[in-house]
């Protein structure tokens, strides 16, 4: 695919709706605490969770809706020897059945989120975790990284007509650009790409959060960044490039037996995270290059104009050699010295006085 050169502040980005919050350029990062499988299999953990990252100030929580019989071929991963499975104690189909995320709770759960004001997501990964999310309310759908060559899923999932969040992990831009060109053959703009590592956890040096603009320029999409490293240095990054979708995995305890639970930030660190993010928000500002309120008085203070270096005499023709170049800024700025010499003063002056447009007749 042949990117063309654009001026990012030339782009035209709509704002999406998704529940109370607007994902747009001119407003704060929706932040997604990625639940994942880390509710260890217990509803009322899972409410702790959802509990804990409202608190935290995430804006939604996300889980994943799979059932392991419909996302993983169980005779495919015998015998395969993987690096990511080196932690693991258990099988990756008892993995993946250990995570399931009971679709009997979704109901509730959203319920349980809209009481509490915030966003509920989840990842369906089958047709039929697509409709009962979509029977539930679910505001949005975020896919999954693994899913970008599933066009068929796409554009099933894009039919709904409700916004969707893309994964981008572990691709390249065609193959982006054929999940794009799925998701919007629907009619379906509203479209959010997280540009992602899809390694658990993924090196700091590898997060690659510049190529996110390359996929905003590309695609004329709405852009965040899905993060799996420690820490949240990479989403600051991110949100200080331009990122209005940040997702990090959350759990209550980063001991507990679990995939997610060691690359995951806890409440404490989760809380941080957000705190640094908005205070990037608030650091970054307009593209105004002004005086800003807090630095007002320091103009006066430290910049420098034109002074009286001895007494002078009213009548007296100014030269070079009345005049001292200091601070504060009380008098004419330093540009003018040539203006002034050799004009005459219409009243004396002390040493130590500022000269001003005033003193000359």
């Amino acid at each position: 695919m042949v990117i063309k050169k654009i001026n990012p502040s030339c782009l035209q980005i709509m704002n999406i709706k998704i529940g109370n919050k607007i994902v747009g350029e001119e407003h704060p990062a929706l932040i997604i605490a990625e639940v994942g499988s880390n509710f260890n299999r217990s509803l009322e953990k899972a409410k702790e969770l959802i509990d804990l990252a409202l608190e935290c100030g995430a804006d939604a929580v996300k889980f994943q809706s799979f059932i392991a019989e419909k996302i993983i071929c169980k005779e495919a991963f015998e015998g395969l020897s993987l690096s990511f499975q080196s932690t693991w104690k258990k099988s990756v189909w008892d993995v993946y059945r250990d995570a399931e995320f009971p679709r009997e709770w979704h109901q509730e759960l959203i319920d349980y989120c809209k009481n509490k004001g915030i966003i509920f997501f989840s990842s369906p990964y089958d047709i039929e975790a697509v409709d009962l999310l979509n029977n539930i309310g679910c505001e949005a759908y975020k896919i999954g990284s693994g899913e970008i060559s599933n066009l068929g899923f796409l554009k099933y999932i894009a039919a709904k007509g409700k916004p969707v969040i893309l994964g981008c992990g572990a691709t390249n831009l065609s193959e982006i650009e054929e999940a794009v060109k799925a998701i919007r053959s629907t009619g379906n703009n509203d479209l959010i790409l997280l540009q992602c590592i899809t390694n658990y956890p993924s090196p700091i040096e590898q997060a690659n959060v510049r190529a996110m603009l390359t996929i905003k320029r590309a695609f004329q999409s709405i852009v965040g960044y899905s993060d799996h490293s420690t820490g949240d240095s990479v989403v600051c990054a991110a949100v200080a490039l331009g990122a209005k979708v940040i997702e990090k995995h959350f759990t209550f305890d980063k001991t507990s037996e679990g995939p997610d639970h060691p690359h995951s930030l806890d409440g404490p660190e989760f809380k941080l995270m957000v705190k640094h993010i908005r205070e990037v928000e608030a650091a970054l500002g307009s593209y105004e290059k002004f005086v800003v309120e807090a630095e007002k008085e320091t103009v006066y203070l430290q910049r420098r104009s034109l002074f009286a270096k001895i007494d002078i005499s009213e009548g007296t023709k100014l030269t070079k050699d009345m005049i001292s170049i200091l601070r504060p800024q009380a008098g004419i700025l330093p540009k003018y010295e040539n203006e002034i010499i050799g004009l005459t003063l219409a009243r004396s002056l002390k040493k130590g006085d500022p000269i001003t447009w005033e003193v000359f007749k």
